[in-house]
């Protein structure tokens, strides 16, 4: 079987109506997307490959508005019958094959997406690079030795070289728009509860799971099909008036757009940084939108160690989630004091994993473990002032425009979970400083790829919209992909 020569010519909705129209069939396509997998492999995007069961599922793939189209799942999330790792050695080890998939990944198949395989992530999303000890570096396909973000950069990177038109992401602190902004792809965060939870999630609110996309139409038709609460989840985003796929083509109107170009501590962002957003900002206003400079009154150190209490408490709780799960295995051992669980001491093993996490993991631990009940409760309680002041910022004007990164995508090896974890501290508190408030306060926020610097490399910007508000967003960024295109834009390696 031969795949579809003309594959990267389209996106995953022209892929999809190729398909509806017997143009091309299914298995075609998802043999494109395995040769370019296997073609371009020292991206080290792809993580776990599941050919054949792509193959088993493109000869039938349920009908829908993506049926056929190849899509790639980031090793971050359940999908029945695969294993999911964390990018993590021990939770690799453990063989974890969830049983049921999370059910934003089963709304994406039900809408006849085909998983190809799973994409390569940060040890449990913990920073915004990609490069975990498990899998090793994903590589940025705009030049080889810069991150692509993270901690979604498999997925990212993937998007970008047109190994699939789209690819499943997550975003608990910027994980869908950072690497949407070091890869020239576009990311969006949907509000708290617009797509559904999980049993098994951190409970926390935090977590938006989504796609990166190569075009906005395809970003939309995808939360059309996956948003909607299930019974039991604790948070509800109001029902969009309309699809969001009619959003895209919809004209926005006059917006009021603030812009800052500094983080919240008032520190500016690196200069490609700032003029990524000054030409946004001029741009919106040659769109006929009212662009002023503001920024809402957010204290950024007094967020930022709340976020950070969050951050570091994470592993901790994730430690226990795997505690529990080894009890229930007899005769599995490791080094449990890494657990914080001396009943696992006496266990016999049959596991021998040397290095079970990274460095930087098992120090958040250990800082996680000196931390209290009431230490969340104040970083929440500082986290949600922060949120409100946002919230308030967002009545006076439509949406928020900033960086969504201190500076371009940073070297390989600069920020890893081997390095000293408080000089790390200080790199990606610099480096991301722009996004975490979106998601304490679960407000919609996207990557819109509009600028190149003179080296070559994507500096995204960064737009926020008020809770609920998906459409305004939508409706922008169709106006700015029209005004300014980017979908045909490609990097070194795929030309």
């Amino acid at each position: 079987m031969t795949g579809f020569s003309d594959y990267d010519r389209y996106d995953a909705l022209g892929l999809a109506e190729l398909v509806r129209r017997r143009e091309v069939r299914p298995l075609e396509l998802v043999e494109e997307a395995i040769t370019r997998i296997e073609r371009h492999g020292r991206l080290n995007a792809v993580v776990q490959r599941l050919f054949d069961r792509a193959r088993r599922v493109a000869a039938a793939p349920p009908e829908g508005p993506l049926s056929g189209v190849p899509y790639l799942v980031k090793d971050m999330v359940a999908h029945a019958g695969t294993p999911l790792t964390f990018a993590n050695t021990l939770m690799q080890r453990l063989g974890h094959i969830p049983s049921e998939s999370h059910e934003v990944i089963r709304r994406s198949e039900q809408a006849g997406l085909v998983v190809v395989g799973k994409t390569n992530a940060s040890e449990l999303g913990l920073l915004p690079t990609t490069e975990p000890a498990l899998y090793g570096p994903t590589q940025n396909p705009w030049r080889l030795d810069r991150s692509p973000g993270g901690s979604s950069g498999g997925s990212a990177a993937a998007v970008a070289a047109s190994l699939v038109p789209m690819a499943h992401g997550n975003d608990g602190g910027g994980s869908i728009r950072i690497p949407a902004s070091a890869c020239g792809v576009f990311g969006l965060k949907p509000s708290r509860g617009r797509n559904p939870g999980s049993a098994g999630e951190i409970p926390d609110g935090i977590t938006a799971e989504h796609c990166l996309s190569r075009t906005v139409r395809d970003s939309a038709a995808l939360l059309d099909v996956t948003r909607g609460p299930l019974p039991g989840d604790r948070w509800w985003a109001p029902p969009p008036a309309r699809p969001f796929l009619a959003e895209v083509e919809a004209a926005p109107g006059s917006l009021r757009i603030a812009f800052a170009t500094r983080d919240f501590r008032g520190r500016p962002a690196h200069p490609d940084c700032a003029a990524a957003v000054e030409q946004a900002a001029l741009l919106c206003e040659e769109l006929g939108h009212r662009v002023e400079p503001a920024a809402p009154a957010i204290d950024g150190e007094r967020f930022n160690e709340a976020f950070l209490t969050l951050w570091v408490m994470l592993p901790a709780f994730l430690f226990k989630v795997i505690a529990a799960e080894l009890r229930r295995r007899p005769g599995v051992g490791l080094i449990a004091d890494l657990l914080g669980d001396e009943r696992l001491v006496s266990m016999v093993g049959r596991l021998k994993v040397r290095r079970p996490f990274e460095p930087l993991t098992q120090k958040m631990v250990a800082l996680g473990r000196g931390l209290t009940a009431a230490d969340l409760w104040l970083a929440w309680w500082e986290m949600e002032r922060a949120g409100r002041a946002m919230a308030r910022f967002l009545t006076e004007h439509d949406l928020f425009l900033s960086p969504v990164l201190g500076s371009p995508p940073v070297p390989t090896g600069e920020i890893t979970g081997q390095g000293d974890p408080q000089r790390l501290r200080e790199k990606v508190i610099d480096y991301v400083g722009y996004t975490p408030i979106c998601n304490t306060a679960g407000l919609p926020a996207m990557s819109v790829p509009l600028y190149w610097n003179a080296e070559g490399l994507p500096v995204g910007v960064h737009f926020v919209a008020p809770f609920g508000d998906e459409a305004t967003l939508f409706r922008l960024a169709g106006q700015l992909e029209r005004a300014r295109p980017w979908r045909d834009r490609r990097p070194p390696l795929t030309s």
